[in-house]
């Protein structure tokens, strides 16, 4: 199973502006020395001992995350922020072609789905496009960014094959079991969990937790423990979490305190805020790591959801 990030903030896209760029290029500048530019060796040590929010950066798309099982034509999606744009330009480049996409909709918030009208495989005749959704109304949702005075290209011009899927609970898909379940997030979301061989990944972006989900009862207890990876909505830190309570989001410290309630083996800290650089993003991961040194919670991994990512389950 091999799981890719194309878009990692939520609300908006939030690109590097000029001015953070020459703030990088200044500290980068401020650490140098005249040892470090004495030949290639030097130079490539001083760039690896960078930090890592400063030699490279999060990423600016909004939320579209990619799992490909063994089947390599096909290829299942969740969400289509703007960063499925920058999955069509790379899946343009692949060979075999992916002929067969599996598009899942956490809701339709516009960082969501936003990206849709510019996946250059959408206009490829020879694609199949399937769109999944427990919400009524999937075609016109989708259809309706696309009318003007929105946008000036209608879905109906998108050449490939496209069919809707009102999901009315777990299915079937590439050999794997996709089961969902309804989140906290104004307008509702829905966290989706893929089951393929003995591996459980859950997608859980906007989706603000509450005390119901830590109750181990049947229901929870099925979808949340023992999960191998949770891709997990971490927007805020506490005290802005607790200021913006129930705007539907998280803080670290509350992703953190939750899987370790469910023994989750790995959590990837995700939909970053938009107004967050990433000199702030990497500090928010360092405390959520001290968080958990002081909280005794072990044997777990903890990452930052950064576009360009790959995780190999």
């Amino acid at each position: 199973m091999r799981i890719n990030f194309w878009g990692v903030r939520g609300s908006l896209p939030s690109p590097l502006l000029p001015s953070q760029i020459k703030s990088k290029i200044s500290a980068i500048l401020e650490r140098l020395s005249p040892e470090d530019l004495e030949n290639a060796e030097t130079r490539e040590r001083f760039l690896a001992g960078l930090p890592v929010w400063l030699f490279g950066t999060v990423g600016g798309n909004s939320p579209c995350v990619t799992v490909k099982l063994d089947n390599a034509k096909e290829l299942i999606v969740f969400d289509a922020g703007s960063g499925i744009r920058e999955l069509g330009i790379a899946s343009s480049k692949e060979r075999p072609k992916i002929s067969n996409y599996h598009i899942l909709f956490s809701h339709f918030h516009w960082d969501h789905l936003m990206g849709l009208p510019f996946f250059s495989s959408a206009y490829d005749p020879s694609v199949k496009l399937h769109f999944y959704s427990p919400a009524e109304g999937l075609k016109n949702i989708l259809d309706g960014q696309m009318t003007p005075p929105y946008f000036p290209v209608h879905m109906e011009s998108m050449a490939s094959q496209k069919t809707f899927h009102t999901l009315s609970g777990p299915i079937k898909l590439l050999d794997s079991l996709i089961s969902y379940r309804t989140m906290n997030h104004p307008g509702d979301s829905y966290s989706y969990k893929l089951e393929y061989g003995n591996k459980k990944v859950i997608y859980a972006t906007d989706a603000e937790l509450s005390a119901d989900d830590f109750i181990k009862n049947e229901e929870n207890t099925a979808f949340f423990a023992d999960t191998d990876l949770i891709i997990l909505d971490a927007q805020y830190t506490l005290g802005e979490a607790i200021e913006k309570y129930n705007w539907g989001h998280n803080s670290f410290s509350l992703a953190v305190d939750f899987v370790a309630n469910w023994n989750i083996k790995h959590v990837v800290l995700f939909h970053h805020d938009p107004t967050y650089d990433d000199h702030k993003l990497y500090n928010i991961l360092q405390s959520a790591k001290l968080y958990m040194d002081r909280m005794n919670i072990k044997d777990i991994k903890l990452s930052l959801a950064m576009e360009g990512m790959e995780i190999i389950l």
